[in-house]
């Protein structure tokens, strides 16, 4: 990491080691994804009391569940009894959360309610205090749709910490957003980071994607505001070209995985970035209208192909991005552009501080 540390306008980036080395990913599942907040789901996707969904944050099991009172809980996916994976797909689990290796039962709100024979004849040995034995819950946050953990339990609040973000949307009534259609991209072969900082520069666009944006690179702006990283473009309607991006854009992210673009006049699309590895991540998009108004088939359909055509160029950049880091010449990290990358620069400082410091503890 020498290199990354030198002074100087010209920077390195993080070298080649940040993106491939299995130790690397265990450090960011250790730090990065373990003390702070982490975009995990969509809220949407939990309809009725009961519904269960499976995730895996830092490497651990967590599964998210919705109760009767129509509140979202995460706990740690595993019985108090032998520590069985409870959820293993999505599913609705009912009234009740039973684990199907010795019918340890739970309520939706994560309270042990039931442990047959457990104590032989008895189903409660003597001493066995149930209240002690409940699922372990983990800290929580829901801004709008999308749903956030914090798995050390010790990130500062919410609101607080994604204030940056959040004031670039308080004049959208999100009582009118609504999700209109889901793009699931799978496995993508290449190092999260690398797709969070596609995102955040416009460097690219002009040469990336030529025949589906006309997003002029001279008018992009980047932004740097604290854990809100990203860049911008304001257009006029004359610049608007049918079937190409070419509107007014906010594309921003919440340190460290959360993304979400903002386009002029009605639309919104947020990106769940989920890291398998340190050379494999999973990726998925929402895309949601910001005006209440209904959507025509046609329209859908339109909107996924374009958005589609988009981040398949992007995905294939991310893919040979990863792919360039197995070069000796990658070691030092490559060089960013201290106008067009200045935000990548300051996503790969708080990678380096969150890798390198020890956890704040802001209960």
């Amino acid at each position: 990491m020498s290199s990354f540390f030198e002074k100087g306008k010209l920077k390195h980036g993080l070298p080649s080691s940040a993106y491939t080395s299995a130790d690397f990913f265990r450090t960011e599942c250790d730090t990065v994804f373990t003390n702070n907040w982490v975009f995990v789901g969509f809220a949407h996707e939990l309809n009725e009391p009961g519904d269960a969904r499976p995730i895996m944050v830092a490497g651990q099991p967590v599964v998210l569940i919705k109760n009767n009172e129509g509140k979202i809980s995460a706990f740690h996916n595993a019985c108090s009894h032998r520590c069985l994976k409870l959820v293993d797909e999505p599913m609705n689990v009912g009234k009740m959360l039973s684990c199907p290796y010795h019918a340890w039962t739970y309520s939706l709100d994560g309270d042990l309610c039931a442990t047959p024979f457990f104590g032989g004849k008895e189903h409660q040995p003597e001493g066995f205090e149930m209240s002690n034995h409940n699922l372990k819950s983990i800290k929580i946050a829901i801004w709008q749709d999308w749903i956030f953990i914090n798995l050390s339990g010790n990130a500062a609040n919410f609101e607080d910490y994604a204030a940056p973000l959040i004031q670039n949307f308080s004049d959208i009534d999100f009582q009118k957003v609504k999700p209109v259609a889901t793009l699931d991209f799978g496995e993508i072969s290449t190092n999260w980071k690398f797709l969070m900082e596609n995102f955040i520069e416009p460097y690219h666009v002009q040469f990336v994607h030529r025949t589906t944006t006309n997003q002029p690179l001279e008018d992009h702006y980047t932004i740097v505001d604290g854990v809100c990283l990203g860049s911008a473009i304001d257009l006029d309607d004359d610049d608007k070209v049918k079937g190409s991006l070419s509107v007014s854009s906010r594309y921003l992210t919440l340190f460290p995985n959360f993304i979400i673009g903002r386009y002029a006049p009605d639309q919104i699309g947020v990106y769940l970035n989920v890291p398998v590895d340190e050379g494999h991540t999973h990726q998925k998009r929402v895309i949601y209208t910001t005006e209440g108004e209904s959507v025509s088939i046609k329209e859908v359909d339109e909107m996924k192909k374009l958005w589609w055509d988009v981040h398949k160029e992007d995905h294939a950049i991310c893919e040979r991005m990863q792919l360039g880091r197995a070069s000796p010449v990658s070691k030092d990290g490559g060089m960013l552009s201290p106008h067009w990358e200045d935000s990548v620069r300051a996503f790969q400082e708080m990678i380096a501080e969150a890798v390198t410091s020890p956890p704040k503890n802001n209960k």
